[in-house]
């Protein structure tokens, strides 16, 4: 039987193929709209509707955001298969669908508390440089005790991270939860022995443009 995590990998799957099916559509590439794997995204989506209560912080986040860039992909067929029956012109679906992918990526960096977040269907460009909104950004804190037993601090604190990084276009693609949970569990641990305290604050901030991760030593 399948895990929470690997059907969403699937429910992100079939909504980026969904896209790239029904843009050959409307292209003239395909005869019939890919109902196959709409019909199969409705039924993840109407599942984890129903099971939210089973889903960690993480796990609703990513669902969450799927479902809305799924929904929002939806009104656009809806609207140019209304379009195209009518035998009206059509814009190019790809430029909403980046348009889309913008404004989810805006909705990933306005998040308060975001956790385990999916790569992005369309991929945005790498920002060359740190924008004077991402120098703004407010330092983020979370204390730590025993990061072992405090998974949600420790998403936080892990996207938090991730996120200030994407703000100013540092790379990415080598982070992941798990290798950042064990990092947090060994940095804790050795600050616990090595001065004698039982907390740990975690700071995220932006300093001259760049992304620091900072472990501070609490009574």
């Amino acid at each position: 039987m399948a895990t929470i995590d690997e059907e969403l990998g699937q429910l992100e799957r079939d909504i980026r193929q969904l896209k790239i099916e029904y843009d050959q559509y409307f292209g003239g590439g395909r005869k019939r709209p890919p109902s196959e794997i709409e019909w199969r995204i409705e039924l993840l989506v109407k599942r984890y509707s129903e099971r939210g209560g089973e889903m960690k912080f993480g796990q609703r986040f990513r669902f969450n955001n799927l479902t809305q860039t799924y929904a929002k992909y939806k009104d656009i067929f809806r609207k140019k298969l209304q379009m195209k029956e009518e035998g009206r012109s059509q814009r190019h679906f790809g430029a909403a669908a980046k348009a889309i992918e913008a404004e989810r990526a805006r909705a990933h960096a306005e998040a308060p508390a975001p956790a385990d977040r999916p790569a992005p269907l369309v991929q945005a460009p790498v920002v060359p440089r740190p924008s004077a909104a991402a120098a703004e950004v407010p330092a983020f804190r979370v204390v730590c005790a025993d990061p072992e037993h405090e998974t949600e601090n420790v998403e936080r604190l892990y996207h938090a991270f991730v996120q200030a990084k994407e703000r100013t276009g540092e790379e990415i693609h080598k982070l992941s939860p798990a290798g950042f949970k064990e990092f947090v569990r060994k940095k804790t641990k050795d600050l616990q022995e090595k001065q004698n305290c039982r907390n740990v604050e975690y700071v995220v901030e932006v300093v001259a443009g760049q992304v620091k991760l900072k472990a501070l030593v609490k009574s």
